[in-house]
């Protein structure tokens, strides 16, 4: 799908932005790649709700999902530009233009959803989150992402051999791109809008993804086989442009975070409801889901590790997250 043309978008706000003035009603616009059925999507629906009723009407939201204004990449660069507001964002993406978020990319870093989160919500997630400000990007915290695993079209992946000589689509990260070479794989970027036409077509053999993006981008379809290797716990983060943040008052401020932290609670319970949900629903559309033996794949990813030792900073987060799990 072609995107919209950032200049007819920037003609769009300018107009809308007259509008509000008027009114006196700010108008936060978010931009993201997910369908309208996905937890976070929903979730962002709730905040809109919740800082509309908290602000009394002086601040809303405008959601444009499913890659409708761009892949996140793009999305990213729009709010850097200050063109755009606000968006959902994997870390994986995200790493592109906040270095330091990359090592939540690393894999099996965290031992269980809870782990993950202890870390995600303490001093660690937020200092990351601090660190996207120098690069025109506020984090506002974390929506879950669940673990991404394997899905293929020809046979399942049990153990790390069995990706070797496969195209494996990875999301734009150094990280995810290192992660899949370590496993004898060859990994091949391509966008989440082109996804699902590329595996129809062979560009690729299978993905890596969360249970509820395989469902709902319907790539059951195309590929029959889902291994539950669950190598990395890959966070989507909410991000708004600081040139609109400086905008707030500090009380709009405080009613953003009011929202946002209802949001992303409320995400977290519909995550554990539709990942559920997806697993159901791919099993009886035919899928045949696997658990491999993860050991494996740790051993062969470990050398990536070994990288962030020089990284003084890094290798101090990295050993913390480590120390925090059960």
């Amino acid at each position: 799908m072609k995107h919209v043309p950032t200049i007819f978008f920037l003609c769009a706000l300018l107009f809308a932005t007259s509008c509000e003035e008027a009114s006196n009603t700010k108008t936060i616009r978010l931009a993201h790649g997910l369908d309208i059925n996905h937890s976070v999507h929903r979730a962002m629906v709730k905040m809109g709700e919740d800082l509309d009723s908290v602000s009394k009407g002086r601040l809303r939201v405008e959601i444009y999902p499913n890659q409708q204004l761009g892949t996140e990449r793009e999305i990213l660069e729009l709010i850097q530009l200050g063109s755009l507001d606000m968006t959902k964002v994997s870390v994986a993406t995200l790493e592109n233009f906040a270095p330091k978020t990359r090592i939540l990319g690393l894999p099996y870093l965290f031992e269980s959803r809870k782990h993950a989160f202890e870390v995600l919500d303490g001093p660690i997630g937020q200092a990351l989150l601090d660190n996207a400000e120098q690069f025109r990007l506020k984090g506002l915290g974390y929506y879950d992402a669940g673990f991404r695993s394997f899905y293929t079209e020809q046979a399942p992946v049990t153990a790390p051999d069995d990706l070797k000589g496969l195209k494996i689509r990875v999301m734009e990260s150094v990280t995810a791109i290192d992660m899949v070479k370590s496993l004898g794989g060859s990994p091949t970027p391509i966008s989440w809008g082109e996804l699902y036409t590329s595996l129809q077509q062979g560009v690729v053999d299978g993905a890596e993804n969360n249970p509820p993006s395989f469902y709902l981008s319907k790539h059951y379809e195309v590929c029959p086989y889902y291994s539950l290797d669950e190598h990395t716990f890959s966070p989507d983060v909410l991000i708004v442009g600081t040139q609109f943040w400086d905008t707030l008052s500090k009380q709009e401020q405080g009613w953003v975070q009011q929202a946002v932290k209802k949001s992303l609670a409320h995400q977290r319970k519909l995550w554990a409801i539709s990942e559920a949900e997806a697993l159901e629903k791919v099993q009886e559309a035919g899928v045949k889901i696997s658990y491999p033996d993860k050991e494996p794949f740790i051993k062969m990813t470990r050398e990536m590790y070994r990288t962030y030792e020089e990284d003084e900073e890094l290798n101090s987060m990295i050993q913390q997250i480590k120390s925090l799990a059960n």
